[in-house]
């Protein structure tokens, strides 16, 4: 646990007790505040009480009055579309409003650092797509050569639940942009940003929103090093942003795309092979082509994202490679979970939005493609024209025929997991991939994205007879 500095023996309201709630309110307590915690849920309200923090409907009057600062949690909104009315109550209080994020940063370093031979690194990856496999991959690199790290933030423990960093440690976050748009403090060692597509519009009022959200991690943290995705037009200009010239060896440029060239620091993947230059001259080389857990282009990107942050911590290429060669992948992003028959059967249920599906759907060839739900702001035109991968199409969720309607490959409306998995296995032939890659949210079928996906595997290994 990271015990929360400043604010000794004063009330911190908590706003949300889910798991990163719960992991504040205890830090806070640690590090000797009161915290005053709140939740809609009462079995939330429950499980915190029987921890022994106090619950206090934070709406009433007065609420507010001797509280220092209110920690609110991921999911609840601050601005847009509306903020929250308790987030409101406390803006109108003048009380400041955070959240755990911004406590970990201001809190994470101690007076023991000073004593360490090496400082602990924090490395924060943000981004639309490939956040949870460029830290994983990180963190699996950094594992396989000998360092210590730990993996926190919108995957695995909530960031103020890890153990305080030792001597050369190095803490790995992935960070959304509802974390970085509110945290009061973001101080990272080296900052990534992986790429951007539309994505949480409402949230953030829009690309322009969304961007600044992600931008911020850059801008107010002022990182030693930063790996920028250059890809898109924002990369570009968030990485021309913070680059004093030419041969400005803090900004390393990544791309997915295209050769890079110039004196400066850049990795990029051409053909499946990943090239390092530094100062005009190639400084590594790894082929990327056979490693089964970085299928498709979008997973060179974050291979090219994830080595980079590795370099900066010290690392040489060869041991990068062994890292990469040894990556198993994460549970529902390009997982291949069966085999048969010649048919090949991958669930990639986080490509929840228009742009993780295409990059799932352009890894692969001769799709019978799972997909539907939750259709997010934006709509579905982005998929016109690429789905050339795609054999057919089996249409899920509630409003499966609307969404069957906007594609442009033949679509079999299907409702559904379990009945889209058993016509898609009857179609397939040899050399097919049945590929779950949803392009929307899962909320009206399922609690989250993970659910969606046991649910595929379940389906498909029964119906194989894995099980």
């Amino acid at each position: 646990m990271i015990p929360v500095k400043g604010f000794e023996g004063a009330n911190v309201a908590v706003l949300g007790l889910g798991r990163s709630g719960l992991a504040t309110a205890r830090a806070l307590h640690a590090g000797g505040a009161v915290p005053l915690c709140w939740d809609d849920n009462p079995a939330a309200r429950a499980t915190a009480e029987a921890e022994g923090f106090s619950c206090q409907d934070l709406m009433k009057s007065g609420a507010f009055d001797t509280v220092a600062t209110l920690i609110v949690s991921p999911g609840i909104p601050h601005l847009y579309p509306t903020p929250n009315p308790v987030v409101r109550a406390a803006l109108d209080a003048g009380v400041p409003v955070d959240n755990d994020i911004g406590l970990f940063f201001r809190s994470v370093a101690t007076h023991d650092w000073n004593n360490f031979d090496i400082a602990p690194r924090i490395v924060a990856v943000t981004g639309s797509n490939g956040k949870s496999t460029t830290v994983a991959l990180l963190q699996h690199i950094l594992t396989q050569a000998g360092r210590r790290s730990q993996l926190a933030g919108n995957i695995g423990r909530g960031v103020l639940d890890i153990d305080p960093p030792g001597d050369g440690d190095v803490v790995v976050l992935e960070l959304s942009s509802y974390q970085t748009e509110l945290a009061r403090s973001l101080t990272p060692d080296v900052a990534v940003f992986t790429n951007l597509s539309p994505d949480h519009l409402d949230r953030h009022a829009g690309m322009g929103g969304y961007f600044a959200a992600k931008r911020r991690l850059f801008a107010e943290g002022g990182p030693d090093r930063a790996v920028i995705g250059v890809d898109e037009n924002e990369g570009a200009f968030l990485a021309g942003q913070l680059s004093e010239g030419v041969t400005d060896d803090r900004v390393i440029r990544v791309s997915a795309s295209r050769k890079l060239a110039g004196p400066g620091w850049n990795v990029f993947v051409r053909k499946g092979f990943l090239s390092e230059y530094r100062k005009g001259r190639q400084a590594g080389s790894i082929d990327l082509r056979a490693i089964q857990g970085l299928p498709g282009v979008h997973n060179h990107q974050n291979a090219c994202a994830a080595y980079a942050a590795a370099r900066t911590l010290g690392l040489a290429p060869r041991q990068i490679e062994t890292g990469l060669a040894s990556y198993p992948g994460l549970p529902h992003r390009s997982q291949t979970i069966a085999e048969q028959d010649g048919v090949r059967y991958v669930n990639d249920s986080k490509a929840t939005n228009v742009d993780s599906a295409i990059k799932a759907l352009s890894a692969f060839s001769n799709i019978r493609w799972i997909c539907g739900g939750l259709e997010k702001a934006g709509g579905l035109d982005a998929l016109r024209g690429q789905t050339g991968t795609v054999v057919k199409a089996y249409v899920i969720g509630r409003e499966a025929a609307g969404f069957a309607m906007q594609l442009d490959v033949e679509a079999e409306v299907c409702t559904t997991m379990a009945i889209a998995v058993e016509r898609a296995i009857t179609d397939a032939q040899p050399g097919d991939t049945v590929v779950l890659a949803p392009a929307a949210a899962s909320f009206d079928q399922y609690d989250n994205f993970e659910q969606r996906g046991d649910d595929f595997i379940a389906a498909v290994t029964t119906r194989l007879g894995l099980g």
